[in-house]
């Protein structure tokens, strides 16, 4: 166990040096959406494109991986969103609480992560559950987030119109590109140009130590708006009018998410892993247990933003994404240990 809290403190460090800097205001909360930006648009892509065309095109295109993995997002999906909603909660809110459960922080933390726990091979199955999260999993889970309207009678704002502006969003987002660049390379074996090789693998490099330094840069910014926003309530019920912040999400909507992240999903994904195994499908112990600890990683941070966008409870959302990644230093070391 030793070992692996070894590999895995750093990176952890880094998301807490992010997280005091943000939260001492050392680093302005302003210029956050400037480092999300470099991390989404030019280090994580390249990252991204340098792994995928590195690694066998056998790996990149695994049926198997895909199957598991994608059967395992949607039976979250389906069981957050089916539990969760209540009185509280409509589907805008269980919607988003279901990605959030569906959906680890594989690109920012999870590739530099495996990849220095594992070595190189695991970047074939960890691209593959970026992949189908990016086009499958946000898609559904924003359209889901609609139905609340087509309710109210505004369908044309409905699940059409936000699977809309979910394929424009994977439209417009690098990594998708960059992942089908790599696979191409990977297939043709073709090498970059000796001076863009090189210019990608500078920014690649800078893609581990800036995206986790940035999560904990927006996990601090979310608990500081938190903060704000309950101090603003404060106030409007001391004068008596009626504040326009929601109240602070209760215990009960966000620990069962947590666990679902940090249980139920890892367990899931093992379990549906070894049925495939059993019935014969080519899964490897090895893709499974990367696709295994993928599903143990905390949840995403970009989660955070989507909400925002869409109108759902960003407090709860960032609530369980602070409370998944707290967690994650203690249940993940534990993770690798048992899957080892």
């Amino acid at each position: 166990m030793l070992p692996v809290f070894l590999v895995t403190f750093p990176f952890f460090a880094l998301i807490a040096a992010g997280y005091g800097a943000a939260r001492a205001r050392v680093l302005p909360l302003d210029a956050i959406p400037g480092l999300n930006t470099f991390v989404l648009y030019f280090a994580l892509p390249c990252m991204l494109l340098r792994f995928g065309a590195g690694t066998p095109i056998g790996q990149l295109l695994d049926g198997s991986v895909a199957l598991v993995w994608g059967l395992g997002a949607l039976a979250v999906v389906a069981g957050v969103v089916v539990f969760t909603r209540n009185a509280r909660i409509g589907w805008n809110d269980a919607a988003f609480g279901a990605l959030v459960a569906a959906f680890p922080n594989t690109g920012f933390m999870g590739v530099p992560l495996l990849v220095a726990l594992l070595g190189a091979q695991a970047a074939g199955p960890i691209i593959i559950t970026i992949a189908f999260d990016l086009i499958v999993t946000s898609s559904l889970c924003i359209a889901l987030s609609r139905l609340d309207e087509v309710g109210g009678g505004a369908a044309q704002h409905g699940p059409r119109q936000a699977a809309r502006q979910a394929l424009r969003g994977v439209l417009v987002n690098p990594m998708p590109w960059s992942i089908l660049l790599g696979v191409l390379l990977s297939a043709a074996r073709w090498r970059l140009p000796g001076p863009v090789e090189r210019t990608i693998a500078m920014l690649a490099d800078a893609a581990s130590p800036v995206a986790l330094f940035t999560i904990g840069a927006v996990l601090a910014r979310s608990a500081l708006l938190a903060r704000e926003h309950g101090a603003s309530a404060a106030v409007a019920a001391a004068m008596g009018t009626r504040s326009a912040v929601p109240p602070k999400a209760p215990l009960a909507d966000v620990l069962p998410v947590v666990l679902v992240k940090l249980l139920a999903h890892p367990v899931l994904v093992w379990a549906l892993g070894q049925g495939a195994i059993a019935l014969g499908l080519s899964l490897s112990s090895s893709a499974l247990m990367v696709i295994v600890l993928v599903a143990a990683l905390p949840s995403a941070s970009n989660v955070s933003m989507l909400a925002e966008r869409f109108g759902a409870d960003n407090g709860r959302i960032a609530r369980i994404i602070l409370w998944t990644t707290v967690a994650t230093f203690f249940s993940f070391p534990l993770a690798v240990g048992l899957l080892r």
